[in-house]
C-alpha cells in the first residue's frame, strides 16, 4: 500500500499513542471538565478525525483495489480495534495510566459517528480530497 495517502493517519495515530503514552501525573485535571465528561468527548473527537482520515486515505490509495471499495468497514474495524489496544497499553504498559473501558466506547463511538457522517464530510470539503465512490 502506498503510505503517502495514509501520511496524515498515521500521524494522526501517533499523536493518539503519545497522548495516550503521558503519564496521569502529567495531565492537567479541571473538575468542571470532568462533570461534563469533556475526557470522552476528547477521545471520542480524536478517534473521529483517525477514522476520517484513514477511510480518505484507504480512498485515495491505489494499489489495492479491495481496500478502496471497502474503506469505509476497514476505517471502522482498524480505528476500533486501535482504541482497544491502546486502552489495553494503558492499562499495562503506559506509566501511571489505567485502562478505561468508558474511554473505549468513547473510542468507538468517535468511529462510528465519523463512517455515518463521512458522506456529509466528503461534500462539505472537496478540497480535500475525500472522494465519495471508490
Amino acid at each position: 500500500m502506498s503510505r503517502k495517502p495514509n501520511l496524515l493517519t498515521i500521524g494522526w495515530a501517533l499523536f493518539i499513542m503519545i497522548l495516550c503514552g503521558i503519564p496521569g501525573r502529567d495531565i492537567p485535571h479541571f473538575s468542571f471538565l470532568e462533570i461534563l465528561s469533556f475526557d470522552k468527548w476528547v477521545h471520542a473527537g480524536v478517534f473521529f478525525i483517525l477514522t476520517v482520515l484513514a477511510v480518505r486515505g484507504f480512498r485515495l490509495q491505489k494499489r489495492f483495489h479491495a481496500l478502496k471499495m471497502y474503506a469505509i468497514l476497514v476505517a471502522l474495524l482498524l480505528c476500533i480495534s486501535y482504541g482497544g489496544i491502546l486502552e489495553i497499553l494503558q492499562g499495562t504498559l503506559f506509566a501511571e495510566r489505567s485502562a478505561d473501558i468508558y474511554d473505549f466506547i468513547a473510542n468507538s463511538f468517535g468511529c462510528i459517528l465519523a463512517v455515518l457522517l463521512y458522506p456529509k464530510i466528503s461534500k462539505w470539503f472537496p478540497s480535500l480530497n475525500f472522494p465519495l465512490h471508490g
